[in-house]
């Protein structure tokens, strides 16, 4: 039996899903959000996949800052506040939730989701979460699974920077 429970630890342990590390392994799936630029980079096998434009929190603390694991996702989200069913237009948490571990939460409170007022993106006016148009988080959505890791900065480094810097990017074989 403790053959087994070893066993068992060292495969979920080298689990792709299993966010031991404080960085992915290069190759896996990593967002990138930069409140400075108010963008989303997408990260995979040493590439950036896509960049989009995003929003950010009303003031810079609204949105925090670190490096956090999705731990939850939906599709046509339920918005609890005002008890708003997914996939009714006037739900503002569009039609996808990635949510994060930010701030000792479990998911359901941070997140990258779609909006139903697309003007909004490219401002700062969200209260803490990062929204996309929704045609943008719903191309992401697919390919971003549960423990997939996601930084959360203000920075003046490219995105490429900030992928070697976080290993998401291995230096000297960037593809383009």
């Amino acid at each position: 039996m403790l053959k087994f429970a070893a066993a068992a630890i060292m495969l979920f342990a080298f689990s792709p899903i299993w966010p031991l590390g404080p960085n992915p392994l290069p190759g896996d799936p990593f967002l990138i959000v930069n409140k400075k630029i108010n963008e989303v980079a997408f990260i995979q096998d040493n590439k950036i996949q896509i960049v989009t434009a995003a929003t950010t929190g009303k003031t810079e603390d609204l949105t925090p800052e670190g490096l956090f694991t999705v731990t939850v996702k939906a599709a046509d989200p339920y918005y609890r506040k005002k008890d708003i069913k997914g996939g009714d237009p006037k739900n503002p948490l569009g039609t996808r939730w990635i949510g994060f571990n930010a701030a000792d939460t479990d998911g359901r409170i941070y997140g990258i989701h779609g909006t139903n007022d697309p003007s909004s993106i490219g401002k700062y006016v969200s209260q803490g979460c990062i929204r996309m148009q929704n045609e943008a988080v719903e191309s992401l959505y697919d390919f971003v699974p549960i423990g997939t890791r996601i930084l959360v900065v203000t920075s003046s480094q490219s995105f490429e920077e900030l992928g070697m810097k976080y290993g998401a990017i291995e230096r000297g074989i960037l593809k383009r």
